[in-house]
């Protein structure tokens, strides 16, 4: 059976309301990653059992259909479907037959288009007593000062902030995002000097409006800041800067309460949906050791590190060994200091070839693109492989770059440098599971190998003294500086901060899919936990991620509010 005979077989099934019908045109084993279609919400249903329920539930009175788009004796491909209520895209994989991944993706509602290409605003003065363009723009923001209330409020102005908001603008649905830097886009300019995306632009472009094809393969941060600041207002998005989230309540009336501090002044704002766009992390985490108020010199966190300017000839122990690690202690022997990372449990290593010539260059890279795979296709392929699959072609990846990369990995080794692919070998499925505990190399590795940077593996500190520190092993490092580059918190703790510790018990955990790994309990979810989604509270949503992330899920997340906003039916079925 080929892709065209097996949708109409799809077809009619679904029409006809027949559940059985459906799981056996899957194997055993199969998968439909739904996002939005069917259920309203993001899940990957697992097997014949979970999709035939899954249909039992939704089928009736949703008028799917799909049309497929690749050629006619093709075993997989992209989809157009359309349901009651909006279309979207797909991808199907096939084996011997049966479908073994089915991706259904909603980008559009019925009746509500978006303001683009031909549909896009005139421009002209249609209105003069409202304004020209820039006074109707400031008025947009001013008037949730003077009393109106957004319908959405968004807490965080980076990339996952913006994309939203950029998403709700076309939807028409009322938003406000707030921001507690002085500048759009100060969240990248105010870290560490040497630091750029390691990622590559291809993979990096944000909604409606993609970096011009001359912009660099890895964007330097304060670029990075630059751009984004400029995205706010091309796009002419609703954002209050110099703003402070201090205190989230939910109100009787199924609204929020939300209290923040706009340029010294205090105010009241009361969004229907209330969405913590705060990064996929929580607050600074910062160890504590014997002695650490005995130590004479300076201690900050990665996150306070600027750069290594005025450190010539300076001791740095740097407790970490992740990207941030690595990448101060890289600016550290550019800049003269001499930095010693302590390393206390090991940690994979992608180097940036690795990235850009491995891992991305399928789907977002030029080759990609000179394929006349588009962004939006890319992130379909992406997304059309459930959890459970990337999973096992992860570890069949990572298999082959260690045997492929195995010199550079020795080499690293030999200095005492503890390895790891993964607590199962699955190499950067990490990120998904607890977004830590990996480097993308851009440097470093090869100063640790040349003894620029000092290591220290396996160990710990034991105490502080008055110039250095005492590992666990009973050496002494000399300091004059000491970095934690130990990482974040958790989301949670956001929510525990601005609302309250039952409301974050409540939620969850957020990010992971309960692999089952270090970092990442099960149970099995089979999508990150709580991530652009309806949560356990109502009117409480969560944006995180890298700028791809931003891009794909932003128009997931602003789809679920519009329809809620419009007052569409919305039945969110769960697997």
């Amino acid at each position: 059976m080929n892709i065209s005979d097996w949708i109409n077989a799809l077809n009619t099934s679904m029409v006809s309301n027949d559940p059985s019908a459906v799981g056996a045109l899957f194997t055993d084993g199969g998968f439909w990653r739904d996002f939005l279609a069917l259920g309203w919400t993001l899940q990957t249903l697992e097997g014949r059992a979970q999709i035939e329920k899954f249909v039992a539930q939704t089928a009736k009175g949703a008028e799917f259909r799909a049309d497929s788009l690749a050629d006619a004796d093709a075993t997989e491909g992209f989809i157009l479907f359309q349901t009651k209520q909006g279309r979207g895209r797909g991808f199907v994989r096939l084996e011997d037959g049966k479908c073994l991944t089915l991706l259904t993706v909603l980008e559009e509602l019925k009746g509500h288009p978006l303001p683009l290409r031909e549909r896009r605003r005139s421009g002209l003065m249609a209105e003069p007593d409202k304004g020209n363009w820039k006074e109707q723009f400031a008025a947009k923001t001013d008037a949730y000062a003077a009393g109106d209330d957004p319908y959405v409020l968004i807490v965080g102005g980076g990339q996952g902030g913006l994309a939203l908001g950029a998403r709700l603008e076309m939807q028409g649905v009322p938003y406000l995002i707030i921001d507690k830097h002085p500048k759009v886009g100060d969240q990248w300019r105010s870290r560490y000097k040497a630091l750029t995306l390691h990622d590559p632009v291809w993979y990096d472009h944000m909604p409606y409006m993609p970096f011009p094809d001359f912009w660099p393969v890895f964007t330097p941060k304060d670029k990075m800041g630059d751009w984004l600041e400029s995205y706010a207002h091309a796009l002419e998005l609703a954002i209050w800067t110099n703003t402070e989230c201090h205190k989230a309540e939910r109100a009787e009336d199924g609204t929020w309460r939300v209290t923040v501090d706009r340029d010294g002044q205090e105010l009241t704002l009361r969004p229907t949906h209330l969405v913590m766009a705060v990064g996929n992390a929580g607050f600074p985490r910062v160890p504590e050791f014997e002695g650490q108020d005995d130590f004479a010199g300076t201690q900050l966190h990665s996150s306070q590190y600027k750069t290594g300017e005025g450190l010539q000839g300076k001791r740095v122990i740097i407790v970490g060994a992740n990207n941030s690690a690595h990448d101060i202690a890289a600016d550290l022997v550019q800049n003269g200091a001499q930095p010693v990372m302590i390393q206390r449990s090991s940690t994979l290593i992608v180097q940036q070839s690795t990235v850009t010539d491995v891992l991305l260059k399928p789907v977002f890279s030029q080759d990609a693109v000179d394929r006349g795979i588009s962004t939006d296709l890319a992130d379909l392929l992406l997304a059309s492989t459930p959890l459970r699959l990337q999973e096992r072609a992860s570890k069949l990846t990572w298999e082959n770059i260690r045997k492929s990369e195995a010199a550079f990995y020795d080499r690293l080794a030999a200095t005492g440098f503890k390895l790891d692919f993964g607590e199962d070998g699955t190499g950067m499925m990490k990120y998904q599971r607890s977004a830590s505990g990996y480097y993308f190399d851009v440097g470093a590795c090869e100063m640790i190998m040349d003894g620029r940077i000092g290591i220290r593996s396996g160990v710990n500190i034991a105490r502080l003294l008055s110039d250095g520190v005492e590992l666990d092993t009973g050496e002494v490092i000399p300091a004059d500086m000491i970095v934690y580059a130990t990482g974040f918190g958790s989301m949670e703790e956001w929510v525990a901060r601005l609302i309250d510790a039952d409301t974050a018990k409540r939620v969850g955990k957020c990010w992971g899919y309960g692999s089952g790994t270090k970092g990442d309990a099960g149970p099995w979810e089979g999508e990150l936990r709580n991530m652009w989604k309806p949560t356990a509270v109502e009117g409480l949503w969560f944006m995180g991620g890298n700028l791809a992330q931003a891009r794909f899920y932003s128009n997931l997340v602003a789809l679920q509010l519009k329809a809620r906003f419009e007052g569409l039916l919305v039945e969110v079925v769960e697997r």
